[in-house]
């Protein structure tokens, strides 16, 4: 599955097919919570952080992409990221773009 951040794709003719998303909920454990907090004493980034946050928009990317196969489509363009804190310990990481089948 091609997947642009662009509106289109230079030589290709498509038709679209409609937005797709993918998301995932994602909580903190106890252990990165404890070490997030020793990290915030000193600086730095907090890499089990970046690590879930990773992880999360792999899942979400792959919930897309499976959601645009359902409708047939080829690409994926102008696919983007977004994340928001639902609560004090999870965040939702959400893929989305739009499915388009090629000509």
């Amino acid at each position: 599955m091609l997947l642009v951040n662009i509106d289109y794709i230079p030589g290709k003719e498509f038709e679209v097919l409609g937005v797709v998303k993918g998301n995932i909920v994602q909580t903190k454990n106890l252990g990165k919570d404890f070490m997030a907090g020793m990290k915030t004493l000193v600086g730095g980034e907090i890499v089990g952080y970046t690590e879930m946050l990773n992880e999360a928009r792999q899942i979400a990317v792959k919930r897309m992409v499976d959601e645009a196969v359902e409708m047939g489509a080829d690409a994926i363009v102008n696919m983007r990221y977004a994340s928001s804190s639902l609560m004090q310990s999870a965040a939702e990481v959400i893929a989305y773009g739009t499915a388009v089948k090629f000509k």
